[in-house]
């Protein structure tokens, strides 16, 4: 996946026509960027719901409202900026941590930290269960996509330069983030596998993707979607492993440490990205023809 076209469709539009690039290249750096915000936005989400105690219902709502945001920043931004992109990227997969907790789980101590009660104020989870709330998220999802194919707009990450197209990626960008949450949930809670097996077994997919965009009669937009629902889980299964107890099979390294690092790391990206692109004015346009 390290080359743009490997996970990308050029669309097709106006001869001539030039649009300002608001969304990044897909490169190997996007999929190493992407890994590291989703398994922060599981870490961090968990950080205040659990270890700090607020509360599915007031850090979900805190959350999203972080998240609307920082789409506004980036929705505003008159060209593609690392900072606003990836610091959207994180807002829905913190927001889709919680929110999906909340869908999910129930006040019980199935789901509270040991010795843990309750959580902050307001209802503690709706209780719908995993395989529920996932069928509600694809359905979601999966309305947002025919919507987005009414419009006639292209699914390609690079040639979406419009509001509306840029409102429609946002938005199944929060769903998928959320969806794979409670995918990555129920496989290291429900399926059997643990935490350390649901991480192989996402890999195993990835991997199949890898091999799969050799395949002509495969389109590299689906690639790019199907990827990135699943770095999702991803992220949420490599989150748990990092931060619950070793007696659940996790590596106790603790919400906070885990978050700070892979904090530090995603800025750190961010910040180099942010040099590469600043080194490339000439790519702040894309002649589309």
């Amino acid at each position: 996946m390290t080359r743009p076209e490997a996970l990308a469709e050029v669309g097709i539009a106006g001869a001539g026509r030039y649009a300002v690039k608001k969304l990044p290249e897909v490169t190997l750096a996007f999929w190493i960027m992407k890994i590291a915000a989703t398994t922060l936005g599981e870490t961090a989400g968990d950080l205040f719901a659990q270890t700090l105690r607020l509360g599915y219902f007031l850090t979900t709502i805190a959350l999203f409202l972080a998240f609307l945001v920082t789409l506004v920043i980036q929705l505003v931004s008159k060209q593609y900026n690392p900072f606003f992109y990836w610091t959207v990227i994180l807002s829905t997969s913190m927001a889709g941590t919680t929110m999906s907790d909340f869908m999910n789980r129930a006040a019980n101590a199935k789901y509270l930290p040991e010795g843990v009660k309750s959580l902050g104020w307001g209802p503690q989870g709706i209780g719908l269960g995993y395989p529920a709330g996932a069928a509600i998220l694809i359905s979601i999802l999966i309305g947002i996509f025919v919507v987005w194919k009414f419009t006639g707009l292209t699914f390609a990450i690079r040639d979406i330069d419009t509001f509306r197209g840029e409102a429609l990626f946002w938005s199944a960008i929060l769903v998928s983030n959320t969806l794979g949450t409670s995918m990555g949930d129920f496989l290291s809670d429900s399926s059997g596998l643990g935490y350390s097996g649901g991480v192989l077994l996402i890999t195993g997919l990835l991997a199949a993707l890898l091999a799969l965009r050799y395949a002509p009669a495969v389109p590299n937009v689906l690639l790019f979607w199907l990827a990135f629902v699943l770095t999702r889980p991803f992220g949420a299964t490599a989150g748990d492993l990092l931060t619950k107890p070793t007696v659940k099979g996790g590596l106790d390294l603790g919400t906070a440490g885990s978050s700070a690092v892979l904090l530090a790391v995603l800025f750190g990206l961010m910040g180099w990205a942010h040099m590469r692109n600043s080194r490339q004015p000439a790519t702040a346009t894309t002649r589309i023809s």
